[in-house]
């Protein structure tokens, strides 16, 4: 039997000055003989998490809709007014292509300025990157991203941005939640737009970005020489179709074949399972687009463009797909070395990079003398250090393995675009020099080690799987596993807890990070384990890293393969 608070929330829903539509879809979900639906739309509001919504799109208090929408966007209104006293604030807006993106955008964009709120609106969507740099820009207070990133379609949801061009971090993540939750119904939004406060941002916005990117290159000349190199780029039905190909142009870079069946925005995704660039199968067209046209670089992005990938040939003249934490270990060693042989470390520069991506790229920084910051999963926490160094300090590049980069630091966030063409310029640098790719991750793994990365996600439905991930967690910290495969635990470290556990010695030490409900298993092999809970749907994650020294060239796919057996054998474990 249905729980009475569901359904006295669902004729809440159902009595207040919602549309027609969505009324009869309440009273489609009340009349259904399964109320699964019903329960899940219902049991709890959609949360306003630290970088803001995320969530299935439907009726009810947990789904996405214009009422959900509307409801947290005006407690992001009452805290900018609250943070901004007496000033002229103005918040940027874009979205990529999603259903119900348009609409979305146009909600969030009517409530702040139905509350005296500027707004400047991208005329057509854009990636991430731009929203962030734009904010910078135009002197922005802060700004909505209408995307829901590399999730199913029947995803929606939108990140928020702060003045520095970085998602929203401590304090503003909590007061902006605070606010959000002081809005207990539809009739608490102020809903009556003002048109004269929306400015549109023209097309001519692009070059300005692209100007900011083309001062990125590191080796133009080569760029040049290369300019002919045949690049793949998928937009994967996003917001990057445009901008992906510009950059690789301003980089030199001519010769682009773009997948024709993905170019075009849209939010059904048809040619794909999932609009993830990490997911191999989002790349077949690309591939196949690849072998018609022998194609030395494979480019994607996903929907918002802020994640990449690149799939490159092997010593087998196959294509390869690279995993985020390769083309980050490439990213960093190319940026290190080009800063190195141009004289251009001074020792103020550094880098970046979360706790679940690989330890390969701490190990290139220590080996170039660069200071390296591990942060918490989220490119907020990269972007909140960028800004604690900014005057002091220069940003080179930082990312997360989720195929996450970004070089430079005019944006705050994930910028696929540009990595794109970074990727192409170190494509272009080393094939001058007579190598693969292959070979410069194998001349990495010579001198850094050879690590290697997998990722287990599983994934809950609804209420009950949320609280079975809670309790999975629970587990972990009140049986701390001893041995995980037969090896032996060395540490365990609590984000959560704020605490490093020595397994071996039997104590306990302080841990200096920002709680977070992450648990790290260290072994005695060197392998580590990193056990997180999804922040945006029922799902925990963990990220498995193994390493091994690679002796030389040769060696290259037999340690590779070593490797795998030791991630296979962990996977094993956990699932």
């Amino acid at each position: 039997m249905t729980d009475a608070s569901i359904i006295n929330k669902a004729q809440a829903w159902l009595s207040s000055n919602i549309d027609e539509k969505s009324k009869l879809e309440i009273k489609a979900l009340l009349d259904a003989p399964d109320d699964t639906e019903l329960i899940d739309s219902f049991y709890k509001d959609l949360e306003f998490g630290t970088g803001g919504l995320r969530g299935l799109m439907g009726v009810g208090s947990n789904r996405i809709n214009v009422y959900t929408i509307g409801m947290a966007t005006q407690g992001l209104a009452n805290y900018l007014k609250l943070s901004f006293p007496g000033e002229d604030i103005s918040l940027a807006i874009t979205h990529d292509s999603r259903i119900n993106n348009t609409l979305f955008a146009e909600t969030t964009a009517n409530v702040l300025t139905a509350n005296g709120i500027k707004v400047k609106y991208f005329k057509e969507m854009r990636p991430t990157p731009m929203l962030s740099f734009a904010i910078r820009h135009y002197g922005c207070k802060s700004g909505v991203m209408v995307t829901a990133s590399h999730n199913p379609k029947e995803y929606n949801g939108y990140k928020v941005y702060w003045d520095d061009g970085g998602q929203v971090v401590a304090p503003h993540d909590k007061n902006i939640i605070t606010e959000v939750l002081k809005i207990k119904s539809i009739d608490d939004v102020n809903w009556n737009k003002n048109d004269a406060l929306k400015e549109y941002i023209e097309e001519d916005f692009d070059l300005i970005y692209l100007n900011e990117v083309e001062k990125l290159s590191m080796s133009p000349q080569t760029n040049l020489v290369e300019k002919d190199m045949t690049i793949v780029f998928s937009p994967i039905h996003g917001a990057s179709g445009k901008m992906v190909p510009a950059a690789l142009n301003v980089f030199g870079f001519e010769n682009i074949h773009v997948v024709k069946e993905q170019i075009e925005p849209d939010g059904n995704f048809p040619t794909v399972k999932y609009p993830n660039p990490e997911e191999t199968e989002a790349l077949d067209l690309s591939i196949k687009l690849a072998k018609e046209v022998n194609a030395e670089l494979v480019l994607a992005c996903d929907p918002d463009g802020d994640r990449y990938a690149a799939v490159v040939k092997n010593e087998k003249n196959e294509y390869e797909l690279l995993n985020g934490n390769q083309t980050g270990a490439l990213i960093i060693y190319y940026l290190l070395s080009m800063y190195r042989e141009q004289g251009r470390l001074t020792g103020k520069q550094f880098t970046v990079s979360t706790i679940v991506t690989t330890g390969l790229l701490g190990e290139i920084s220590k080996g170039f003398d660069v200071p390296y910051y591990d942060v918490l999963t989220g490119f907020k926490n990269i972007a909140a250090v960028i800004l604690a160094n900014e005057g002091k300090k220069e940003f080179i590049a930082g990312g997360e393995e989720s195929y996450g980069f970004l070089v430079g630091d005019f944006v705050r966030d994930k910028d696929g675009v540009s990595a794109c063409a970074i990727v192409a310029e170190i494509m272009a640098y080393y094939k001058q020099k007579g190598m693969s790719i292959i070979d410069v991750l194998a001349e990495i793994y010579m001198s850094y080690g050879f690590y290697k990365e997998s990722l287990i996600s599983i994934t809950k439905k609804g209420k009950d799987g949320a609280e079975q991930i809670q309790q999975l967690m629970k587990g972990f910290r009140t049986n701390k596993p001893t041995s995980i495969n037969g090896i032996a635990v060395s540490k365990i470290v609590d984000v959560q807890e704020s605490k490093v556990y020595d397994m071996k010695a039997g104590t306990a030490s302080v841990l200096d990070l920002e709680k977070s409900n992450v648990i790290q298993f260290y072994l005695e092999d060197g392998s580590k384990i990193s056990a997180r809970p999804s922040g945006t749907e029922p799902k925990i994650k963990y990220y498995i890293s193994v390493n091994e020294k690679l002796p030389n060239r040769e060696a290259y796919r037999a340690t590779e393969a070593s490797l795998d057996a030791k991630i296979n054998a962990l996977k094993k474990f956990f699932e």
